[in-house]
């Protein structure tokens, strides 16, 4: 039994390795992140700044095109996950939190403040939920509603930091 893994995770009671095996719940749970016992979601958005610092080589239309398709192929990789669970929107599905940071940093300058603030940032939307990301979350449901709770609180932690940045 380890302090990071669950033993199984979903009503399905899936294992970790089972998890992993699957190319679409592999990145569901943002390449393994979404595993772990605690803060997933913290873990899930730590995950994407690597993927940001890579894409910061990239064209701002590339960048905006490469977000654009992690939030469209989100919704099909965390109903998939949905499924496979059956669970509604378990923890453990972080590749909303991916595109959410994406989202957050799109066409920010880059500077480590402006990493460091847009994490913050994101997580304060996503972890606090102010209207409309809370009542998204509840009254959408299924991969699309995963999504769009994330992608929103990502759209206002852009819009807090073009103030500062």
């Amino acid at each position: 039994m380890s302090i990071f893994l669950k033993a199984s995770y979903g009503v399905s009671q899936l294992s970790a390795r089972q998890i992993i095996r699957d190319p679409v719940l592999f990145l569901a749970f943002g390449f393994g992140s979404g595993l772990s016992k605690y803060m997933p979601g913290t873990l899930g958005t730590l995950i994407a700044v690597p993927l940001y610092l890579a894409m910061l080589h990239v064209n701002n239309w590339i960048y905006l095109l490469l977000t654009l398709l992690s939030m469209v192929l989100g919704v099909f990789i965390c109903d998939h996950a949905t499924k496979k669970l059956q669970v509604p929107d378990f923890g453990g599905i972080v590749w909303d939190e991916i595109a959410g940071f994406l989202i957050t940093m799109c066409w920010l300058p880059y500077s480590w403040q402006s990493l460091l603030a847009g994490f913050v940032a994101f997580r304060f939307f996503d972890i606090l939920k102010p209207w409309p990301i809370r009542w998204l979350d509840k009254h959408v449901h299924g991969g699309f509603g995963i999504m769009l709770d994330d992608v929103v609180a990502g759209i206002f932690a852009a819009a807090v930091l073009r103030f500062w940045f």
